[in-house]
């Protein structure tokens, strides 16, 4: 049976396999071609934000972690306030075409190709025992969007998703160098009053850059007594 591709809309044949027969599995919603245009994350990698050494330059790099690391652990307001990133994909020309069309297209459908590996690569890193908090949109941007593309991407785990963050509507962080970005005031506040003690939170966003604003939501809510804040996204930029 010819199917179309969810990306390309090109047709194709899904592979069908003795897996797909016996615990029926899914068909793959994506054609070959841009099944394999996604690019895992694998490999050697910083061990603090997941971003991989194979096609970094040395200097940018001191042992296990990245100088990008480095200088977030040198800065006294910013020292471990994120414990951990890991990525699914490197962020790279077609993963910006597809999450073009997904976030500002609003194709929302799209993250249904990213399901088995969203949710395989969270549970090699992370467990059931952690709190699951998407990165939140302004109620602004939310309106603009039509869905919050981080929370469209912890449905995928299957867990409890705890919105426990709200945001103020800002300039696009994007837009900003890495200076501004951190001397901004903070967009994200608790949603309501809470203790989080002893909580072990991830946060889940579709990107990382900087890891500047995922570390503006991680040190609310270490305000807010959690044990640690680590996040998992879609994409290392």
């Amino acid at each position: 049976m010819t199917h179309s591709c969810l990306i390309c809309h090109a047709p194709y044949h899904p592979i069908v396999t003795w897996q797909h027969v016996l615990t029926l599995k899914n068909l793959d919603i994506l054609c070959e071609k841009c099944r394999r245009s996604f690019l895992f994350i694998s490999g050697e990698m910083c061990e603090s934000c997941g971003r991989p050494f194979q096609h970094l330059d040395s200097s940018y790099r001191q042992g296990p972690v990245c100088t990008d690391c480095i200088r977030w652990q040198e800065d006294d307001d910013w020292k471990d306030v994120l414990t951990k990133n890991r990525s699914v994909y490197l962020y790279n020309d077609f993963m910006k075409e597809v999450v073009s069309l997904w976030k500002f297209r609003g194709d929302y459908a799209i993250v249904k190709a990213f399901e088995e590996d969203f949710s395989r690569e969270f549970f090699r890193h992370f467990d059931d025992t952690f709190l699951i908090a998407p990165i939140p949109l302004s109620t602004e941007r939310l309106y603009e969007r039509g869905f919050n593309q981080a929370k469209a991407l912890a449905e995928l785990l299957n867990l409890p998703i705890h919105d426990i963050l709200t945001r103020h509507h800002h300039e696009k962080q994007s837009k900003k160098s890495r200076r501004e970005r951190l001397q901004t005031e903070n967009v994200f506040q608790l949603a309501e009053p809470i203790s989080l003690a002893n909580q072990r939170i991830v946060l889940i966003d579709d990107i990382y850059t900087t890891g500047t604003t995922l570390r503006h939501a991680a040190k609310v809510l270490l305000e807010a007594d959690a044990a640690s804040v680590s996040s998992f996204t879609l994409a290392r930029g």
